[in-house]
């Protein structure tokens, strides 16, 4: 995949071109010497002026260009940054995660998608990446919309918020059966926690769809060209997320974004649906509110990269028809996921607890710890620090044996012991039973003994040392 570049420190202000003075008339036949020399200096000026301009408004950028790509590359972000001071960051993201059942022949052929979303950060522009990484043919979308949800809710547009979306230019779009394309920036001021309508129509068969089945979102779907729908009344709901995979936002608020890499516990899978309580939700609230605090703490965003069922080694089946395997192991997919994502800036990892339950065998710890020091290679290598999470208790869980649970004692062992990670998060201690450590505490269980409840991914949350989340990967000595 190919990677943005690093906007260094995130923060660029685009100078102003100032103006060239107009020239009297009864001047332009015969300027004199001295005035000859005033103009061509203004002229001069300005032209360096707009080339800085336009340096600057490139650097800013920290996305990939390109119109359309296929597994390896990435598409481009088009417009460039708002002339203001600000960055590129990740607002929302959802890893594709598999091909939709039943959308193998037709896709969603004649359908409008809405998909709706959280802005995690406020921006005054926008940008989306949709991904059509599970489909065998190339995904055709004539038509694409952004817009801020009414104040109601639903797939109702707010008044005067609707932009169409183009494609280096252009309102059709052809995305490469494996491939992704950028979407040029709209101007749109987003704010904060504001839930954002992304919306496609694809006239033309093509499938697999790529989607992302734990949403814990309702999107909506409806017949026919509606993008630009702004009543949502000939929408119906949707439990999941289809082809899109990122909200990019120019921010002020933001200078990087911080990547959480994870299963169906980072995925927030038995979260209340439609209120955003996933523990990413709540650390980038609990970043945002240290910022406004005046906390010496990073200016980040947090996007979600988690999959149900996600493991550190093993990846799912592979699709029928020669696609991709669903649900990737995190080795395959980290450059896509996390180094593929705007601006990054640091690293959290919570993986490991399926490597040790869904293991028919019973799992070896030195493998899945060297998988994790793995990958904290691969985010080094781009300089990124990692906060990695100790694996949560699982006693009671259909799953558990205390072979299991040998295992996992023995990972987080060595994470606690600082073999594996540059920093540690350890939901373990914050949300294990006290008198018997190998459950979850009981507010803290959602019911099945694995993942949190709502109060428990907000205790998650809290237990990362927002201070870790300074600074880059350690010096290699």
């Amino acid at each position: 995949m190919t990677h943005g570049h690093d906007a260094g420190a995130g923060a660029t202000r685009v100078p102003p071109v100032p103006p060239v003075p107009p020239i009297p008339p009864t001047q332009r036949s015969e300027p004199r010497p001295g005035r000859q020399r005033a103009l061509l200096a203004a002229v001069l000026a300005a032209v360096v002026a707009l080339s800085v301009a336009i340096y600057v408004g490139v650097a800013a950028d920290d996305g990939t260009r390109g119109r359309a790509s296929g597994p390896a590359g990435q598409a481009p972000p088009g417009a460039a940054a708002p002339a203001s001071t600000g960055a590129w960051v990740g607002a929302w993201s959802a890893s594709p995660a598999a091909a939709e059942p039943g959308t193998a022949a037709k896709g969603l052929a004649g359908r409008s998608v809405r998909n709706v979303v959280r802005a995690g950060v406020g921006g005054t522009s926008a940008r989306v990446t949709l991904s059509n990484l599970y489909g065998t043919t190339p995904l055709t979308l004539t038509h694409a919309t952004l817009a801020l949800a009414g104040p109601g809710g639903g797939a109702a547009v707010a008044d005067g918020t609707l932009r169409r979306l183009t494609f280096s230019g252009e309102a059709r779009v052809v995305v490469p059966a494996g491939g992704q394309v950028m979407s040029d920036a709209v101007r749109l001021r987003v704010p904060y926690g504001s839930d954002v309508l992304v919306t496609t129509y694809s006239p033309s068969p093509s499938g697999p769809v790529t989607y992302h089945p734990h949403a814990r979102q309702t999107s909506y779907l409806a017949t026919g060209d509606r993008t630009e729908d702004t009543t949502g009344t000939g929408y119906t709901p949707t439990p999941y997320w289809r082809y899109l995979s990122a909200l990019d936002l120019f921010s002020n608020e933001a200078e990087g974004t911080v990547v959480v890499l994870g299963d169906s516990i980072t995925d927030g899978a038995t979260s209340t649906p439609d209120t955003n309580r996933r523990w990413t939700d709540v650390l980038a609230a609990r970043l945002r509110t240290a910022v406004e605090q005046g906390r010496d703490v990073p200016r980040y965003s947090v996007v979600n990269q988690g999959i149900s069922g996600n493991r550190v080694l093993t990846g799912g089946q592979a699709g029928g028809r020669g696609g991709p395997a669903d649900n990737p192991s995190g080795l395959d997919r980290f450059d896509r996921d996390v180094l593929g994502r705007t601006n990054v800036r640091a690293v959290v990892i919570d993986l490991g607890v399926n490597d040790i339950l869904r293991n028919p065998a019973l799992a070896d710890p030195d493998a899945i710890l060297d998988g994790l020091r793995a990958l904290v290679a691969r985010a080094h290598a781009r300089g990124l620090k990692v906060t990695g999470a100790t694996l949560m208790p699982f006693g009671g869980h259909r799953g558990y044996s205390d072979a299991r649970e040998a295992v996992r004692q023995r990972i987080n062992a060595e994470i606690r012991a600082g073999q594996v990670f540059d920093a540690v998060a350890d939901f373990d201690k914050a949300l294990r039973d006290p008198y018997d450590p190998r459950r979850l505490r009981a507010d803290y269980d959602c019911g099945d003994h694995l993942h949190p409840s709502d109060q428990g991914y907000a205790r998650m949350a809290k237990a990362v040392d927002l201070d870790d989340l300074k600074g880059a990967a350690p010096a290699q000595l």
